[in-house]
């Protein structure tokens, strides 16, 4: 399997940029990769890069991003950060991800049992993590449960929709946020598509 070229990548819609995502996400599940000489394309990939997707994620190290979707060197950009969540650094790497170098989509990963979203519902308090988390406070907020329903990491159903929440507050702030991605979403030219990987399978499922 060779890394993508910038001929490969023109060559890929909005829509197949997803479905080759959500297919090695099937391989993957099926034990069935694609055989790759990782080595050959770290030297096909040397004088330049055409990723067709984005992948923003959480750090936790359950979730190897090429790996959960069958990729290669050169395949895709990720930018990982605790939660998932945008900010202006975010926001950058995912224009220079689109605009400069032709990514075709831009997928936003949650994940069950979240620890940065345990700790948002938590409310924990530590160094730096404490500004952190309270990015992802909004999501907390805005998910209603009855009356008695534990709100913290011990209800693990509330913890999961927490961060499905977070995850669509994170495509809102894309598109409110950078006018360069909100152009080029409203003009065809990419995707931005949400989704949540589940530890307990290894499966992604769209949103």
């Amino acid at each position: 399997m060779k890394a993508h070229t910038k001929e490969t990548q023109a060559g890929m819609t909005l829509q197949s940029s997803t479905d080759a995502l959500m297919e090695g996400n099937r391989r993957f599940l099926s034990k069935n990769p694609i055989k790759r000489d990782l080595i050959e394309q770290v030297m096909e990939t040397q004088k330049g890069q055409y990723p067709f997707a984005t992948v923003l994620s959480c750090i936790d190290s359950r979730i190897p991003t090429e790996i959960i979707f069958d990729q290669g060197v050169g395949d895709i950009f990720n930018a990982r950060i605790a939660g998932n969540f945008i900010n202006e650094d975010i926001l950058g790497s995912l224009e220079f991800a689109c605009k400069l170098a032709g990514s075709k989509v831009i997928m936003v990963l949650g994940h069950t049992s979240c620890g940065a979203v345990k700790g948002a519902c938590d409310n924990a308090k530590l160094g730096n993590l404490t500004q952190m988390l309270d990015k992802i406070k909004p999501a907390v907020d805005l998910i209603k449960t009855e009356p008695g329903e534990e709100r913290s990491s011990k209800n693990l159903d509330f913890v999961n929709k927490v961060s499905a929440k977070n995850v669509e507050l994170a495509i809102n702030d894309i598109k409110e946020k950078s006018p360069v991605l909100k152009e080029m979403y409203d003009n065809g030219e990419i995707d931005i598509v949400g989704a949540m990987y589940h530890v307990s399978s290894g499966k992604v499922e769209l949103m």
